[in-house]
């Protein structure tokens, strides 16, 4: 755990129990805070107070008694309204933060020179921590990872000069945490999401790009218009922080370019070009996305120290994350994929991009654009199978391209697309969970829905089971 000292003896508000919230007022009250708790969820309060922290209901108290009140990301900061939290925040002119933002304060506090890399985007959050993690554990750094994926981040030991924080962190994190400032910015990609969380696409971009105009070194993808306007605005300073990265084309040196599969270091001079990684044949980063994702690794690696060579050795060993692009079985000719993260049509694009001859599984909550994008990629999908709440819009897209079925939950679709690959006269037939969507009108999230799909496809009678 890191303890946040930055509120010793002052009070403060928390609101959210679940996720990383619990964590958050552990942190706070071993940095000696006093801290009041609460969430709308009887059962979370139950879980705090049998921790051993207090639990209040902030409707009633007396809000000028708190210095900030520590928001979890999952409550609305702006839109599609402030949650009641943040009003009363605002009356009382407290500051609203969250736990990047505490671990940030602590890092300023206690160890400033510690390395930070910290991770955003739309799509390749996940698989680019988590590469970045395994190269700098090969290389044998101290790694802590966590954040958005897996641990949260005061959760994590606490930082310094010996040990690199590796992070995750979404939109909804980044809005709650002024004093970011890693040492590695990564800004991925940028495609619409979460509007109804920021309002507009030009809002979230907003939000994005305040992880990488702090950095000490800002690595910023410039293959989407959203990317390019922000690599521009960086630039502009003329210090030399932001440095551009592309999978689809040439770029200007300095800079990182995926080349196929071949990451390469662009120095000013050319024939002074350096190959930091090649994925060809990594069973784990097929696709070209994964050649953005691994550019970005490895670059992330190389600025913080770590040789070519070493980044080579990690990316062959790269074992993967689950629920993205993870092979969880075979049977006979049929190779059965969960790609459950993929929650929007641009992640989901994706996976159709890697594979041909798709039974594909799609559907759930969906998000503002449907599969309307996808279209063009509709000559790969043998046939589909709807779930979930998307299911009649769905249909409506994919009414007069491409076969489907209405199966309505995850059980019935997994049957049902392995019974018609099986069965078909197709080379190399692959059932593919790509939902393009989010999970909560069935699961709990997309990790709960990637965990059933395995669990429903490892069961089939003769499946061999590859992960």
């Amino acid at each position: 755990m890191t303890p946040v000292t930055s509120f010793a003896d002052r009070r403060v508000a928390l609101f959210g129990l679940g996720g990383s919230g619990l964590v958050t007022a552990r942190a706070l009250v071993a940095g000696g805070a006093e801290v009041t708790c609460w969430d709308d969820s009887t059962s979370a309060c139950e879980k705090a107070r049998a921790a051993g922290v207090a639990v209040e209901d902030l409707h009633a108290t007396d809000w000028s008694r708190f210095s900030a009140l520590i928001l979890t990301p999952g409550v609305p900061l702006t839109h599609p309204a402030p949650h009641w939290t943040v009003d009363k925040a605002k009356q009382v002119g407290i500051e609203i933060i969250g736990d990047i933002e505490l671990f940030c304060r602590e890092r300023a506090s206690i160890a400033p020179a510690a390395p930070f890399i910290a991770i955003t985007g739309t799509n390749g959050k996940s698989t680019t921590t988590s590469l970045i993690a395994h190269i700098l554990r090969i290389a044998g750094k101290d790694v802590q990872m966590g954040g958005n994926i897996g641990t949260a981040i005061l959760a994590l030991e606490p930082p310094s000069d010996e040990r690199v924080h590796v992070i995750e962190v979404s939109s909804f994190q980044i809005d709650l945490a002024p004093s970011l400032a890693p040492t590695v910015g990564v800004l991925l990609n940028l495609t619409p999401d979460h509007l109804d969380r920021h309002g507009t696409m030009a809002n979230y971009a907003a939000v994005k790009e305040r992880l990488v105009a702090k950095a000490e070194r800002a690595l910023i993808g410039v293959d989407d218009a959203f990317g390019r306007a922000i690599y521009a605005r960086q630039a502009e300073r003329g210090d030399g922080h932001a440095v551009a990265v592309s999978a689809t084309g040439d770029i200007a040196a300095p800079g990182f370019v995926a080349m196929t599969s071949r990451v390469i270091a662009k120095r000013r001079a050319p024939q002074s070009d350096v190959e930091l990684a090649n994925i060809a044949g990594v069973p784990t980063l097929w696709g070209r996305h994964n050649a953005q994702n691994a550019a970005f690794a490895a670059a992330a690696a190389w600025l913080v120290g770590v040789e070519p060579a070493v980044i080579q050795r990690a990316v062959t060993t790269y074992p993967g994350l689950a629920h993205r692009m993870e092979e969880v079985g075979r049977l006979g000719r049929v190779l059965f994929i969960n790609d459950s993260k993929a929650t929007n049509a641009d992640a989901a694009e994706k996976a159709l991009l890697s594979f041909d001859e798709i039974f594909w599984i799609l559907g759930g909550k969906p998000k503002e654009g449907g599969i309307e994008p996808l279209v063009p990629l509709f000559a790969k999908i043998a046939k589909a199978y709807l779930i979930g709440a998307a299911s009649d819009e769905f249909a409506h897209t994919l009414d007069g391209h491409v076969s489907y079925e209405m199966c309505g939950t995850l059980d019935v679709a997994v049957r049902k697309a392995a019974a018609d690959a099986a069965s078909s006269e197709r080379r190399e037939p692959i059932v593919l969970l790509s939902p393009a969507c989010a999970s909560y009108d069935q699961f709990a999230n997309f990790e709960q829905r990637g965990d059933r799909f395995r669990e429903l496809v490892q069961a089939l009678p003769g499946i061999e089971v590859t992960r």
